[in-house]
C-alpha cells in the first residue's frame, strides 16, 4: 500500500524516519533529473539533492500541507542548485580555467554512429559552455522553463520572484545563449554544406 505525501510529510514530522525515507525514494528520481539539469553536472547534481533533502527534513515541520510537498521540494532543490551554482562561480571566477574541464555526458538510448556521436558531443559543449556563462537565476529560469516546461508563474514562485522578473530572467538567458550559440552554429552550418 503506497502512503500519500500528506499522511507521509505528517508522520515523518512526528517522528517516524521511515515515512521521510519514502518521501525521498518517491520524489529522489525527480529532484536528480532537475538539479542535473540545473548544474549540468552528476557530481554537482548529487550534492543538491542531498542537501536539498537534508533541508527539506529540517525544515519539514514548516511545510504548509496546503500546498503539495513536490513543489515545495522542488523550490528547495532550485535553491540549492543556485548556492551551488554561484559557489561554484565564485570558485571558477578565483582560478583559471583548465584546458579540458569535464563537459556533461548525456546518455543516448540509441546507436548512433561515430560522426553523429562527435557532432553532438560538440554541440553540447558549447551549450554547456553557454550555459555555465548564465547567471544562476538564469540558468534555473531557463531550465524550468525549457526543460521541466513549467509556466512563467510557476517559476517566479519557485525562484520567490514576481511574474515580470521570471519573464526577464528567461528572456535573458535565451538572447545570452543566442548570442553565444548563434555564431557557433553559423560556422557548423557552413561547413556541414
Amino acid at each position: 500500500m503506497t502512503l500519500d505525501d500528506k499522511t507521509l510529510v505528517a508522520q515523518a514530522t512526528a517522528g517516524d524516519q521511515e515515512s521521510f525515507r519514502q518521501l525521498v525514494e518517491i520524489h529522489s528520481r525527480d529532484i536528480f533529473r532537475l538539479a542535473y539539469r540545473l548544474t549540468g553536472r552528476r557530481e554537482d547534481a548529487d550534492d543538491v539533492v542531498q542537501e536539498a533533502f537534508l533541508r527539506a527534513y529540517r525544515s519539514l515541520d514548516r511545510f504548509d500541507s496546503r500546498s503539495r510537498f513536490g513543489t515545495w521540494l522542488h523550490r528547495i532543490t532550485v535553491n540549492c542548485a543556485m548556492d551551488h551554482l554561484r559557489r561554484v562561480q565564485r570558485e571558477a571566477s578565483r582560478r583559471e580555467p583548465a584546458e579540458n574541464e569535464p563537459i556533461l555526458a548525456k546518455q543516448i538510448s540509441f546507436e548512433p554512429g561515430p560522426d553523429r556521436l562527435a557532432s553532438s558531443g560538440q554541440i553540447e559543449m558549447q551549450v554547456e559552455r553557454a550555459l555555465d556563462n548564465l547567471s544562476p537565476i538564469e540558468r534555473a529560469a531557463f531550465v524550468l522553463r525549457h526543460f521541466e516546461q513549467l509556466p512563467i508563474t510557476d517559476i517566479g514562485h519557485r525562484l520567490g520572484s514576481r511574474t515580470s522578473a521570471t519573464k526577464h530572467a528567461v528572456f535573458r538567458a535565451v538572447r545570452k545563449l543566442r548570442q553565444e550559440l548563434g555564431p557557433w552554429m553559423e560556422t557548423r552550418d557552413v561547413t556541414a554544406t
